[in-house]
């Protein structure tokens, strides 16, 4: 039996009788994610978002790991700083990527020791951009750093899942495999690329139940900062635009206000219908922009613990 997705019916009723997201509770769980600073402005702007988003009581927050280890300090200096100062728990994600298994082993032992208990565990890109080979002596894919990673320490493992199939898999029940698998090395959840059709998560955990996985599986949302920019990001992922988005976003180039209003409308539309359908856990990608995750979690009931403003 399939999980429930949507009722139409109700999604009618709903929609004609109040506001879309009038009266809904905030019985929902939520994490952030956000790539390691640059420069001296982009870490204000971090931290400005960081100092934004706290009061919502994330679950957590993520800091991206650069292809190749390229942002390796950096992201183990921005999870260890959010987990201190913000006093957020802070997940560090870490790849196979040119390092050998000492050379992660090291760098995991080291984020145990400041506290960090909780791993983003992903295989990773190669640098170039070209196809990925494992180096060697290191961790071929997720599913071995995953249980290198429980060797080390007893680590939460959140991990990687591709609603519209990865672009390496031969297929989707292959990727589904692998999944099944990384959840069978220690794993505790999945968080998914980032999508914009809401029944191409709900197919995609239906999926994944009929496979055995009954653990949680997270829809990653990214909030549309810039078209072109999805543009490129979803060649690279494999993930489909809907041809009305281009048409909503047409001309919005020159003005960022309206484009963000835009963008808002049409994230907060994908979580809405995703509620619908049961889910109650959502990951943003926030490109560590603030206000557009900030209001879609609002529209969704969510609201500063204690009352926080």
């Amino acid at each position: 039996m399939n999980t429930p997705t949507l009722d139409q019916l109700q999604e009618a009723t709903t929609a004609l009788g109040a506001p879309l997201f009038s009266g809904l509770p905030g019985d929902i769980d939520i994490s952030f994610e956000f790539f390691p600073p640059k420069t001296d402005k982009m870490s204000e702007t971090l931290w400005e978002s960081v100092a934004t988003l706290s009061p919502l009581g994330p679950r957590f927050v993520s800091v991206t790991y650069g292809a190749g280890g390229t942002t390796r300090e950096r992201t183990h200096e921005q999870v260890v700083r959010i987990q201190n100062e913000a006093k957020i728990p802070a997940a560090a994600h870490l790849t196979c990527v040119n390092a050998t298994r000492d050379e992660v082993d090291e760098v995991a032992r080291h984020y145990w020791q400041e506290g960090i208990r909780h791993i983003v565990a992903l295989r990773g890109d190669a640098p170039d951009g070209g196809t990925y080979a494992p180096h060697p002596g290191g961790y071929a894919n997720a599913i071995e750093l995953i249980a290198g990673l429980k060797k080390v320490a007893d680590f939460e493992i959140s991990v990687a899942a591709y609603p519209e199939v990865h672009p390496d898999s031969p297929d989707a029940q292959a990727d589904i495999a692998n999944l099944k698998a990384k959840f069978d090395a220690g794993a505790d959840r999945a968080i998914t690329q980032f999508f914009f059709d809401p029944e191409c998560f709900f197919r995609f955990r239906d999926k994944a139940v009929a496979a055995g996985i009954d653990a949680e599986i997270v829809p990653g949302i990214m909030p549309v900062m810039s078209f072109a920019a999805v543009q490129r990001m979803s060649g690279m992922c494999g993930t489909d635009i809907p041809g009305w988005m281009e048409g909503l976003f047409d001309g919005l180039d020159e003005r960022p206000a309206a484009r963000q209003l835009v963008s808002a409308t049409i994230a907060a539309e994908l979580c809405r219908k995703l509620y619908a359908g049961g889910v109650r856990q959502f990951h943003f990608y926030t490109l560590n922009r603030a206000e557009l995750s900030y209001a879609i979690c609002h529209m969704l009931g969510k609201r500063p613990v204690g009352g926080a403003a």
